[in-house]
């Protein structure tokens, strides 16, 4: 009995083990092309989530996978930007943070994913690329606001909680990845076909990166500028945004259940109890599809989800998704905001306090990021994560109309609350 019980305990210590290898950082890279971009390459065993931010004047690349035990803890780097790397081993997490040797600003950095490519050989890689002031927009590609729905790790929590995990909580899927791996159309192909040079040319077949010409070009919708944030809810107008959809599945759970659905189906919940309060409620998509459409580039469905928002002078835009981490322990409601208004913070913090108030499971709090939807559209928006995919209770609970209704329920009485 004895020797079946260690043999057991044996047998699920090698499954725990496999399942904590999932994610693993193999190598750390880096290069310098013509226009002295620093490009820095993270070689993942599996898909990772990440994340970037600033502190004081060090850039820190954080990427939801372990470090592998052949990964040094630091890299000399020859460069203008920085001299040195170092590798941080965080647990559950890896932070690669570049020491700098000048201000940077905001615009002056980027990361991407490139996916696992089978006929290559090359592994998941998550791609920071770094460019100096006075270096000229070419080689690599401009460096933009990070066209991803993806949290800033180094920014802590607005609203104090207990409860709040230790660990930095990374999105693991996002839009602009996901819709990124699936461009394979032949009008991308001719395009990279024009890249000049051979680094280009290698990473672009892949996954391209937003760059500045890319972004120059979008049809961009801007509304009045003008937005009301009290008197009540009857007669305001309201953008709600699925997270995902189409191509796009979004994070996906055990049994196979996609973001997607899920965010689709709270979202109309939402709408219909708005919509009787009085609101003028839009939504970003009623089915199953991209919302720009199909071939479209990250930064064309993200912006077309803005433009919704813009075109009817919305009063405020709520983007809703579902979460996920490499950690499956990880659960709970967060919501973000990027501090553009006044009033940003206001109506995130509504919706968070009803919804942590509310529910049996973590409240993550309320965090400031720069995801795209929220940042590059004018009027108060916020982009709620309503648990975790990976959590199997969470995705349990969420699969059913009980806790569906109930999170729509609750995220309109933030909403009725914010405009009181």
């Amino acid at each position: 009995m004895r020797k079946i019980f260690l043999l057991t305990l044996l047998a699920c210590c090698m499954l725990l083990g496999a399942v904590a290898q999932a994610a693993q950082i193999t190598d750390v890279k880096w290069g310098v092309n013509k226009a002295d971009v620093l490009r820095i390459v993270v070689d993942v065993t599996d898909t990772a989530g990440y994340a970037v931010d600033m502190e004081g004047d060090t850039l820190n690349l954080t990427v939801n996978a372990d470090k592998g035990a052949q990964v040094p803890h630091s890299k000399a780097v020859k460069s203008s930007l920085a001299d040195s790397l170092k590798i941080v081993d965080k647990g559950s997490y890896t932070v690669v943070r570049v020491p700098l040797k000048q201000r940077l600003l905001e615009k002056s950095y980027k990361a991407f994913v490139l996916k696992k490519d089978p006929a290559t050989g090359r592994p998941f890689r998550v791609v920071l690329d770094v460019t100096p002031r006075q270096a000229s927009y070419s080689g690599y590609g401009a460096a933009t606001t990070v066209v991803s729905n993806r949290p800033v790790v180094s920014n802590r929590p607005t609203k104090t909680n207990s409860s709040i995990k230790k660990n930095t909580v990374i999105k693991t899927s996002t839009a602009a990845d996901k819709k990124a791996d699936k461009k394979k159309s032949s009008s991308k192909k001719k395009n990279d076909n024009k890249k000049n040079t051979a680094a280009a040319k290698t990473e672009t077949t892949v996954n391209k990166p937003v760059n500045k010409s890319d972004t120059d070009k979008l049809a961009v919708i801007k509304g009045n500028g003008r937005f009301r944030t009290s008197g009540g809810l009857d007669g305001k107008i309201i953008t709600l945004d699925a997270g995902h959809g189409g191509s796009d599945p979004g994070a996906i759970g055990s049994d196979g259940t996609k973001e997607k659905n899920i965010t689709l189906a709270i979202t109309k919940i939402v709408k219909e109890i708005l919509e009787d309060k009085g609101a003028k409620v839009y939504m970003t998509r009623t089915t199953d599809v991209d919302v720009f459409g199909p071939n479209a580039s990250d930064a064309e469905e993200l912006q077309a989800r803005v433009n919704v928002g813009e075109k009817y002078n919305s009063d405020m835009f709520v983007s809703l998704h579902i979460n996920s981490s490499v950690n499956k322990n990880v659960g709970g409601f967060s919501t973000y905001y990027y501090p553009k208004t006044d009033n940003d913070l206001r109506l995130a913090q509504n919706i968070q306090n009803k919804l942590a108030a509310n529910f049996g499971v973590d409240d993550l709090g309320v965090r400031q990021a720069n995801f795209y939807v929220i940042k590059r559209i004018s009027m108060p928006a916020v982009l709620v994560e309503m648990c975790f995919i990976s959590n199997e209770k969470e995705l349990t609970l969420m699969k059913g109309q009980w806790f569906q209704k109930k999170t729509a329920r609750l995220i309109a009485e933030g909403i009725e609350k914010y405009f009181a």
